[in-house]
Formats: structure tokens, sequence, C-alpha cells
């Protein structure tokens, strides 16, 4: 019988985690993932899966639905795009309609439940935490040698760098010298807060807050933003407002300090009942700690022999579909369907590297575009876009057709062509 093939995934957030749980179906892959912090554990508050990624999720197979279930995700019956200011200040710019369509639109679901449900059935010997990368060794054999900061070694045939933002196989990957190798600030900071449905709905009100017709809304104001959905089984409430720093786009600034009264002169002007929820939801605290978003620029590759990246290691984005499309977690479950899916079709470690090979080339091209256009969209989104502005025929004729090429994708086409070439490649 001949030897597994030996896989580690560092990185143990939602990236490293939905690309195990798409692995482990496959008993010649001994999977491991490591994780640089204490605890498997996820930042932030909500993401929303849309409809590509839920049929990346049902393509990787049930057990992956099953747990974004168990995670308390709402489906959204919508998502519509308001504008906040201007001539047409309050109007609907335009809507995504699920049931209209005939067609899922996005659940929203709370990230550390979504990442406690796909480790959830993970044997603990797979699972490995306080494991920070160091750097690789390559073996005669081709095999790797992992070195972890504590001084333990661990061996594989394949390095998957999961690991975020911050990647370090990223920059063993593409050099530290290369300009793409670190990420940059889009000077858009934001403010996050999650509340008690009780409590949002009584601020936001019973038409915008209401679980029975839960949808996802985001309003666009002149240089700012709002956006709120549901979350965990229609108990919470996401709050989101987000605006732009000039100064600090391009800096290596992560966060900044929001003063209630700074939120309050952006908001002072918007419809009543979000100037209030804002008031009431934010500013019942002197300050927040706000985030500055960032992103990947382009890299020229996402392999370098047995070693690549996925997720925001491969092609960070903004996030939770706050001044951009919102699509990194989509991102990520598509990318696992692939990269599974290729490994599964492996038997030896050098077809493992093919497999690598394969998946740079079918999905690197999707993802930048998703990482250009939705820095694009963030500018639109607020308020900003060239020639566009706050003006409501021109936001309707360029918003929501942005998200055509990505929600409505079809994954199992992809993922049979990169099956095809995987095939092919092992011919050749």
């Amino acid at each position: 019988m001949s030897q597994p093939i030996r896989i580690a995934i560092s990185g143990g957030g939602l990236a490293g985690a939905s690309l195990l749980q798409a692995l482990l179906k496959f008993s010649h892959l001994d999977v491991h993932i490591f994780e640089s912090a204490s605890a498997f554990k996820e930042s932030g508050m909500a993401i929303g899966i849309a409809r590509n990624a839920l049929a990346a999720l049902e393509l990787i197979g049930p057990s992956a639905t099953e747990c974004l279930e168990r995670a308390g995700a709402v489906p959204m019956k919508g998502v519509r795009f308001m504008l906040a200011q201007g001539e047409n200040r309050g109007s609907l710019i335009d809507e995504v309609d699920g049931e209209v369509q005939g067609k899922r639109v996005t659940s929203i679901v709370h990230r550390a439940a979504f990442l406690q449900q796909l480790l959830a059935g993970v044997p603990e010997e797979r699972m490995h935490v306080a494991k920070k990368l160091d750097g690789t060794k390559r073996k005669d054999d081709g095999s790797l040698i992992l070195h972890f900061t504590d001084g333990t070694t661990h061996e594989c045939d394949i390095l998957i760098g999961a690991d975020g933002i911050h990647s370090t196989v990223r920059k063993l990957i593409l050099g530290k010298d290369d300009p793409a190798a670190s990420p940059r600030n889009t000077g858009t900071w934001l403010v996050m807060t999650l509340q008690p449905f009780s409590k949002a709905q009584t601020s936001l009100g019973k038409g915008t807050v209401d679980l029975e017709d839960a949808r996802e809304y985001s309003w666009i104001g002149d240089g700012s933003f709002i956006l709120h959905n549901l979350l965990s089984d229609g108990q919470l409430v996401q709050f989101v407002i987000a605006s732009y720093d000039k100064e600090a786009e391009s800096t290596d600034r992560w966060n900044r300090s929001v003063s209630a009264e700074e939120i309050k002169r952006l908001y002072k002007d918007w419809p009543s009942h979000l100037s209030k929820a804002v008031d009431e939801l934010l500013c019942d605290q002197h300050e927040h700690q706000g985030m500055y978003l960032w992103e990947h620029p382009p890299a020229h590759t996402y392999i370098s022999g047995p070693i690549c990246v996925m997720g925001d290691a491969a092609h960070a984005t903004t996030p939770l579909g706050i001044i951009g499309q919102g699509s990194g977690g989509g991102m990520s479950i598509e990318d696992s369907l692939v990269l599974s899916t290729l490994l599964g079709c492996a038997k030896t470690p050098s077809e493992a590297i093919t497999a690598l090979k394969v998946y740079d080339q079918v999905r690197r091209p999707r993802t930048q575009r998703i990482v250009e256009s939705s820095y694009g969209t963030g500018i639109i989104m607020r308020g900003k876009g060239k020639d566009i502005g706050l003006d409501l025929g021109k936001l309707r004729e360029n918003l929501l057709p942005r998200w055509d090429f990505i929600i409505n994708y079809d994954n199992e086409k992809h993922l049979k062509e990169a099956v095809e070439i995987m095939r092919s490649e092992l011919k050749g």
C-alpha cells in the first residue's frame, strides 16, 4: 500500500478550517492544521456566504453545509442597497430579492460559530495550536520540514498557507522583497457592533430588522456607509459603519480611534432612523477602536513547488460586504472546493504538486478579478464613484451588476474544468 500524502495547513481560521473539512474525506491524505495562536479562534463578527459560496459548500459535501446551519446562519431573503444622502435620500437604489428570483442570495453567519462547527469533528491529533511557522527546509526527497518558532518541526509533502493577510507562507512563495508579498492599507476604516435583536430592532425599526423577512441593508452616503444584517438564528444584529481616511491609505496603520463626536458628525444628515440607530448603538460610549481595511496586491503566482496559499493569504480583499464586495469568505470556500478536489485526485506527492499548479492556474484569475472589482465597488459604495457619486440613476445602472460574475458563478463547471486540466497534466 502506498504511503499517504502528508499535507500541512498553516492557519486555523475559516480558510484553513474549510479546507481541512473538505480534505478529511480523502483517506489517502494525512492532513494536519497548525494555528499560531494558543487556540483556534476567529476575529471579526459576521461574514456573508453568498450564492456562489453556498453552491461550493454543497459540492464539498453535506457535512460542510451542516456546519453552516449549526452555526446559526440566517438566510437573507434579499439584499437592499439604499441611498442615504443627496437629492433622493431614502430611496431604494437596487435590490437582490431571492424570492422574486427563485434563487438564494446570501446567508449571514458569525465567524467564530462557523469556525467552531467546521472544526467540531476533526480528530484532536490533527489540530495543533501555538505553532507559528518560522520557515521551511526542503529535503533531498522533495518533502518539507516545517520549523516553528517554539523550536518544534513537522514533516510534510505539501504546505498550504491559509495564514491570512499577514501570511508567512505568501512571503516564502514570493520572497519578502516582492511588492505583492505584503498587504496594503486601503484607507477605509470601519467600526462594528453586535446588538441583541430587540435593541437593534427598536433603534432601526421593525421594517428593516425582521427575522421573518430577513434582509441585508447597505446604505450609501457621501463618503460614509452603513451595513446591517441578522445572524445567530436571528438573535443578533450586526451593525457596521465605515468611512475613508485618505491620510491612512498605504500607511502601516491597522487601527484608529473613532470618537462618538466624529461618528455623530459623519451621520448627522442621514435619514432620522439611521442617525438615531448610530447614536443609540454606537455613541453610548465615548470612543471606539476602528479597523482599517487592507488588501493584497495581485501576486504573479500562488504556488512554489510543494507550497501554495489560499484564502486571504492569496487574495485578501475588503471584508463583510463593507465598502467592497465582501467575497473573502466565499473565495476561501471556492478555493477549498477546488484545492481539495485536485489534491484528492493525486496519488503521490509529485501528483499533489501538479494539483497545486492546476489550482493556481484556475483560481488566480478569478480571485484577483474579484479583489480588483471589490476595490472599485468600494469607491462607488462610499458615494465617490467617478461620474456616479450619489446620482440615483447612475447608481442603479452601475452598482448591482458588479456582483453578477461573482454570485452567479458556475462552481460545478469550474470544478470540472480544473479536474480535466489535472487529468491532462498527469497524462502528459
